[in-house]
């Protein structure tokens, strides 16, 4: 354990940004997963209706940080791809 108190500090900021984007990234595979079960079943409606909050929510992801903006382009990309192939 750090002895330093700007250390400590550093420790449970980063334990604390650790577990918000954790939560984030999971909620952004939930969604993701739920558009390809969607194109797996051949749901056109079900598909454009998850991609358009797999969307939404991949973009707040990378608005807060936890994705990098061309990564977060191209998982919407990949996923437009998919709904529009069925």
């Amino acid at each position: 354990m750090a002895n330093i108190k700007s250390a400590k500090k550093r420790i449970l900021v980063t334990a604390t940004r650790t577990a918000r984007n954790k939560s984030i990234k999971s909620a952004v595979k939930t969604s993701i997963k739920k558009v390809e079960a969607a194109a797996a079943a051949k749901n056109k409606e079900e598909a454009t209706a998850a991609l358009i909050n797999a969307s939404s929510t991949i973009a707040k992801a990378a608005k807060k940080g936890v994705y990098h903006k061309n990564n977060a382009a191209r998982k919407v990309s990949r996923l437009a791809k998919l709904v529009n192939e069925i």
